[in-house]
């Protein structure tokens, strides 16, 4: 589903350069639960933003599904990127001035979905994560929890089969903490792809594969038994 060949990338900050991804190769099978950890710049989020098509590689290749990506006109990686790939992030990024029925519709109004459509569609994604009675609320009347929960709504509304964390409890106290991971794990069981990038090793030894970076290369990767039940403790 997922592959990476090799992939490098380097950005420039003034005039040094600071290699994010060093020859990285990774493949990754549909219904995965992976976490990517790390330190602070060891290229966790570098790769996620690869894998997500949010940026291409300076060499090496990306394949989804078996074919290239790293070529593709931007119009065609944003359609790939609508279609297939749902993101949360640690800051949520929702419209302060929609409701949040109206931020989980956004996706779907960009697409072109009609308005009963993108409706119905926001409000059955709005009961799975527990906020169907909060549909008409502003991103101000909602908690921290409920705001990653409106956030995770909306990344799943066009009903991707990738789903991207990064950091996604990092916001959140302990019992809201909980709550998003229940909902995330929930959503791998249904069979979404799941990768979470954390520095919270409590998180990241949930996943069933666990990933380590360090200095833009993958360290470590190993496959372990999901820890089902196991007390979630941010750290």
């Amino acid at each position: 589903m997922i592959e990476l060949q090799q992939v490098s990338k380097t950005y420039l900050i003034g005039e040094t350069p600071l290699r994010a991804l060093r020859e990285v190769d990774l493949v990754a099978q549909e219904g995965e639960y992976i976490s990517v950890m790390g330190p602070s710049g060891s290229g966790k989020s570098t790769l996620l933003n690869m894998i997500g098509l949010l940026d291409r590689p300076d060499s090496g290749s990306y394949l989804l599904d078996g074919s290239h990506t790293e070529r593709l006109p931007e119009e065609q990686r944003a359609r790939l990127r609508g279609e297939q790939i749902g993101f949360i992030f640690q800051s949520f990024h929702l419209v302060n001035r929609l409701t949040t029925l109206e931020n989980v519709e956004l996706p779907m109004m960009l697409a072109g979905v009609s308005v009963r459509e993108r409706r119905t569609a926001a409000q059955e994604v709005l009961a799975q994560v527990g906020l169907e009675a909060w549909s008409g609320h502003h991103p101000n009347q909602l908690s921290g929890g409920q705001l990653q929960r409106v956030a995770i709504a909306r990344a799943i509304v066009m009903k991707p089969r990738i789903l991207l964390a990064d950091e996604p409890t990092g916001n959140l106290d302990q019992a809201s903490g909980r709550e998003i991971i229940a909902v995330l794990e929930n959503l791998n069981a249904e069979g979404i792809t799941l990768l979470v990038v954390t520095h919270d090793l409590n998180l990241g030894q949930r996943a069933r594969r666990q990933i380590h970076m360090v200095d833009g290369r993958i360290e470590t990767d190993i496959s372990a038994e999901a820890g089902a039940g196991a007390k979630y403790v941010p750290g």
